[in-house]
């Protein structure tokens, strides 16, 4: 199937998002969609899959003009998309999930047999052989929850599959399986749009590019006819200069101490410093451990064992204001249901964490308030109309920039950051990680999980490895290398590559 979206335009009130867009995809092709965040993208691909309807331009699927007004009109023609943010109901179970809407019946009741048993098969095709059915959608993790929607997309038979940053929680083995299964897909003649901000990922399984910037397409290239630097600057509209900035800080005295930390059931027996001014990265595969350990240390999760000191002194961080109060920050994996109130402006959740900074008297200086604001946008470039947006209008990069945002009016003694860059374009990154730099120049403990093993690699000074809820090793980043990295996450033996903690 071939599909041809025409001079596409599309406006929320006076903002236009797109202009003239034109995209078309050839069956059996995996064509990438790339561009900053807001450039965009993901608001184009909801008008291909009916979720929003275009004010100009039209749509052509085998050369016939088609009216796509709905997500249902979308999936009778062969369209189907993951989105960014998940949308699964966490009340229902997976298979409930995966069939919402067309459950298999027998006798005007739910087959519920057969449901499981259909629903078994499309969550093997995706690598998902440890989800239950049965489980409830809740429970499972952001990766879990990540497949299952590439599940139920796989299981419309959709001709044309729409994938909006699907491995952004993903491991690299899941990632390699997802892979696998769109090469499958794409033998079949099925043509897949992914949208991503990972290059290496674009490079390695896509056919062509198309780039979008400020609302407009500036470009497509066949994969074998360009290279990073002329994406990045068909994106970005400049040179980008170095993917990671250079970091020129030295840490200082031992911030936050950690011993024999465990949870309730996630992780056992970790143990690490952390210094002023240093980036402890964290890495492993999923379910190792790694959110965990941020989620005990913030309050999130309780803890069952183990001592936390923080500037030689004891830390019992009984909750999030606690941690809060100690200062230790905290910007979450889940920006959506976690680090955003999505009924507020961009204002209000830049500034929710230190209200009581702005005001007097029990009243907030109005003032204050906004010029604090307006400089943290600015500095963290986020493309807004202004700080009384409601952040639920951002895209999805934009809106992780305003949780960044809620700890730089006051950067606490410790910043512990989990995949701060996920969802963020190539741009985004390179400013996340000068403001990453800048934080640990000012004497700020950092500890970051990241899935991107170059990134952690690149943005911090040691790495603590997890396997299996315990940790495999402590790695010094200037001399390690990935495959180290990866063998210590997977349970191979590691203690040769291990480096000394810091010294108090």
């Amino acid at each position: 199937m071939q599909v041809k979206m025409q001079g596409i335009g599309k406006a929320f009130g006076p903002v236009r998002v797109l202009e003239g867009v034109d995209f078309h995809i050839e069956a059996g092709e995996i064509h990438a969609l790339m561009g900053e965040n807001g450039a965009g993208k993901s608001t184009l691909m909801k008008i291909l899959s009916g979720v929003y309807q275009a004010d100009a331009g039209a749509v052509l699927i085998d050369g016939q003009a088609v009216q796509i007004r709905s997500t249902v009109d979308a999936e009778r023609a062969g369209i189907a998309i993951i989105h960014q943010e998940l949308n699964l109901i966490p009340q229902l179970t997976v298979m409930e999930n995966l069939f919402l809407g067309r459950e298999p019946s027998r006798f005007g009741m739910v087959d519920t047999a057969a449901m499981r048993k259909q629903a078994r098969t499309w969550l093997d095709m995706v690598g998902a052989q440890r989800i239950d059915p049965q489980t409830e959608a809740g429970t499972l993790s952001i990766g879990q929850q990540q497949l299952v929607e590439i599940a139920k997309a796989l299981s419309l038979n959709a001709q044309v599959l729409i994938m909006d940053e699907p491995t952004a929680a993903l491991t690299n083995r899941e990632i390699d399986t997802l892979f696998e299964i769109m090469q499958q897909l794409k033998a079949r003649g099925v043509a897949i749009v992914y949208v991503s901000h990972r290059m290496e990922e674009i490079f390695r399984i896509c056919d062509k590019i198309s780039v979008l910037r400020d609302g407009h397409f500036v470009g497509e290239r066949a994969i074998p006819d360009t290279n990073f630097d002329e994406i990045v600057r068909l994106m970005v509209g400049r040179e980008l200069g170095e993917r990671f900035p250079k970091r020129n800080h030295t840490p200082g005295d031992v911030r936050m101490q950690v011993e024999n930390l465990a949870d309730d059931g996630h992780i056992e027996g970790v143990s690490f410093e952390v210094r002023a001014g240093e980036v402890l990265g964290i890495a492993g595969l999923m379910g190792a451990g790694r959110s965990e350990i941020l989620r005990t240390l913030f309050g999130a999760n309780r803890k069952r064992a183990g001592t936390v000191k923080l500037d030689g002194k004891p830390l019992d961080v009984r909750d999030a204001s606690s941690a809060i109060a100690a200062g230790i920050g905290f910007v979450t994996e889940d920006r959506k249901r976690q680090g955003l109130v999505l009924g507020m402006s961009v204002r209000e959740n830049a500034t929710l964490v230190h209200l009581d900074r702005y005001a007097k008297l029990g009243f907030v200086n109005d003032k204050a308030e906004r010029g604090a604001v307006d400089g943290l946008i600015k500095q963290l470039r986020v493309r807004t109309r202004d700080a009384e947006l409601d952040v639920k209008s951002l895209s999805g990069g934009n809106q992780q920039k305003v949780v960044f945002a809620k700890w730089l009016a006051k950067p606490p003694k410790v910043l512990l950051l989990d995949e701060p860059t996920r969802g963020v374009d190539v741009g985004g990154k390179a400013e996340i990680y000068t403001i990453v730099n800048q934080l640990a120049e000012q004497g700020v403990a950092i500890v970051m999980v990241s899935s991107e093993l170059p990134e952690v690699l690149a943005m911090s000074d040691r790495i603590l490895v997890m396997h299996q809820g315990r940790q495999a090793g402590i790695f010094e980043a200037a001399s390690a290398t990935q495959e180290q990295i990866m063998t210590a996450a997977a349970g191979g033996h590691a203690a040769q590559h291990d480096a000394p903690q810091a010294a108090a």
